[in-house]
């Protein structure tokens, strides 16, 4: 099926799936005519109906309108809401979730035998289509649907299939740190501030630093720290300064952080 035909129902109205759609709309890959969201309020939805896409407060309404379906609810919420729309899948649906710490094995277990689902991580910047989302498939769903996807999700940013024992680490790794980066930027700025540059000027070089950083990495394939040691002169600034972060223990706080928000993220999943 082509991305064109797609219609793109969500069943939760939270920000990861406003991010997605936002990402859908802004590519061209899917118009907001062909986008339905589904939620037990209103509280979500008067921003997804400026954007053009309908609303309903009844998730079944999501199945009947929609060939892909993404689940966007709370974790505690989503036993509930896949008993009452397990009716109304059938071997036409795509089902997605993006509920952190529900498996496969649990996916399948409450939907229909053969349902086609996959599980989807993806984080923030997916809204300005820029985000990094991985998926893994579960046992209905082929290289067809595993395709389909990626395809569609590519134009919200770097959409990777992998097993799903790597799902958790994405989090930590990039669905939680989109936060650390964002600290960083601003502990960047408020350096500049320090030192005497105006707040708002600060801002805009510490994000277009990162914005850099993070190009020529992708670009160029190297290392990290080759890329780190190329800008290092001896007795030059950047090597006193990157002495002092190895003083703060910089990499082994953010290597830490990536394993606590791993395990609580894997902690969901037997909560």
């Amino acid at each position: 099926m082509e991305a064109a035909e797609l219609r793109v129902g969500f069943v939760g109205a939270g920000r990861m799936a406003g991010g997605l759609a936002r990402g859908l709309q802004r590519s061209g890959q899917v118009p907001a005519g062909s986008i339905v969201v589904g939620a037990p309020s209103d509280r979500n939805l008067p921003a997804w109906r400026e954007w053009g896409c309908r609303t309903t407060h009844c998730n079944l309404e999501v199945l009947q309108e929609s060939t892909v379906v993404i689940l966007a609810t709370k974790p505690h919420v989503l036993p509930a809401v896949l008993q009452e729309i397990r009716p109304a899948v059938g071997p036409h649906h795509l089902i997605v979730s993006l509920v952190a710490g529900v498996t496969l094995q649990t996916l399948q277990r409450l939907l229909p035998n053969g349902t086609k689902v996959l599980r989807l991580m993806p984080n923030l910047p997916c809204v300005v289509q820029a985000g990094a989302m991985v998926f893994a498939r579960g046992g209905g769903a082929g290289d067809e649907e595993a395709t389909l996807l990626k395809n569609l999700l590519s134009s919200c940013g770097l959409c990777e299939e992998v097993p799903e024992s790597y799902i958790d680490i994405h989090t930590g790794l990039s669905g939680s740190g989109v936060a650390y980066v964002y600290l960083f930027a601003e502990a960047l700025a408020e350096g500049a501030v320090k030192m005497g540059m105006p707040g708002a000027l600060a801002s805009r070089i510490a994000a277009q630093t990162l914005l850099g950083a993070a190009k020529m990495m992708l670009e160029t394939g190297e290392h990290p720290a080759k890329l780190r040691g190329d800008i290092c002169t001896p007795g030059g600034t950047t090597i006193h300064a990157l002495h002092q972060l190895e003083k703060g223990a910089l990499r082994a706080t953010v290597m830490n952080a990536v394993e606590a928000a791993t395990n609580r993220a894997r902690s969901l999943a037997e909560d």
